[in-house]
């Protein structure tokens, strides 16, 4: 009665958690990263807003081809979004 355990739940419960935890990393990596959340990862990363929880899960179940393809896909656009706002001003003011 006097037995001092840190852990107060019951011994089952303890053992059942910690397998549950051991298989939900190997989940994880099985796991592909949507099309979406490449596209959105891309554009947060772009303008600098990424969130580390998405890039860790990025970099943990993504590949990199479809992160390295939205981001040259990203930049072609980015550039060409630029250069066409700066040749509409251009023309504006004569």
């Amino acid at each position: 009665m006097s037995e001092d355990r840190t852990d107060k739940r019951p011994a089952a419960a303890a053992d059942s958690g910690s397998s549950a935890d051991r298989q939900a990393p190997e989940q994880a990596d099985n796991k592909r990263v949507k099309p979406w959340h490449v596209v959105f990862s891309t554009l947060a990363a772009g303008f600098g807003v990424q969130s580390s929880r998405n890039r860790e899960r990025d970099f943990k179940q993504g590949k990199a081809g479809p992160f390295i393809v939205a981001g040259l896909l990203f930049t072609v656009l980015f550039v060409a979004g630029v250069a066409l706002v700066v040749n509409l001003v251009l023309s504006a003011a004569g």
